[in-house]
């Protein structure tokens, strides 16, 4: 089956590769390496050497053996477009996920020059949802980047949002998410900066996601902007 996950915008979790290495503010506190460090210790097989970047080739076809549709997260425990991935392991994660064209398939990545120079090269499903991470101003280039791949769906996971967003430019962009950081040292957000980037996409209309406050206590803060919950999704084509 496959991994039901608690991230509310997803449905499961499905990692063909696990692992990966810190490379801006953003991963500082990095929840999927704590729980990498945590299943080793659970004595998981898959992570047998913790948060050190591991291709899975027995998992890559698991999706086409889940036979109801649902909404996957791809790589929540890395980033698919590591340095370290060969492309023509990206190429077979890619071939599984327009061949099991009844999911839809999310995928996030925070090296978004390496998802530009490899765009042509892969196969952009109508299913396959392509999105980056930006934390703050400084990585706003990572849209750019999007904006000039093949995805067919494109979105943003502002998350953590550690800094104020001043120039977001939302041409092309299908789906916008935010949130907080949550765990341990989480630093904090400013109601402000959700409301502007909030703001912003009413204007543009692009569907707009409020993941959560964040913080120690992330289920306390909850996910309540304004008094409203903001839950909106990408409309989306029918899967032929």
């Amino acid at each position: 089956m496959a991994l039901k996950s608690s991230i509310e915008w997803t449905e499961s979790t499905w990692n063909p590769i696990t692992g990966c290495n810190k490379i801006s503010p953003g991963c500082k506190f990095c929840y999927a390496e704590r729980m990498a460090k945590r299943l080793k210790a659970m004595g998981s097989a898959n992570y047998k050497d913790g948060f050190k970047l591991t291709l899975h080739e027995q998992v890559v076809e698991l999706p086409l053996t889940w036979k109801k549709p649902q909404t996957i997260f791809v790589n929540s425990m890395s980033d698919l477009f590591h340095k370290d991935v060969p492309l023509e392991f990206i190429q077979k994660v890619f071939d599984v996920m327009n061949k099991a064209y009844w999911h839809k398939f999310q995928i996030l990545t925070k090296r978004s020059n390496i998802l530009l120079k490899y765009s042509k090269k892969l196969n952009w499903g109508d299913n396959i949802w392509m999105g980056v991470s930006v934390e703050n101003d400084t990585f706003t280039y990572r849209i750019d980047h999007l904006r000039d791949t093949d995805a067919n769906i494109k979105f943003l996971s502002i998350e953590p949002l550690i800094g104020p967003i001043t120039k977001l430019n939302l041409d092309g962009i299908n789906w916008v998410i935010v949130g907080g950081e949550s765990g341990p040292g989480a630093r904090p957000i400013k109601e402000e900066w959700v409301i502007k980037i909030k703001d912003e996409c009413i204007n543009a209309g692009v569907p707009f996601f409020f993941k959560q406050w964040g913080g120690i206590r992330k289920k306390k803060a909850g996910r309540l902007l304004q008094g409203k919950t903001w839950s909106q999704m990408p409309e989306l084509k029918k899967a032929s």
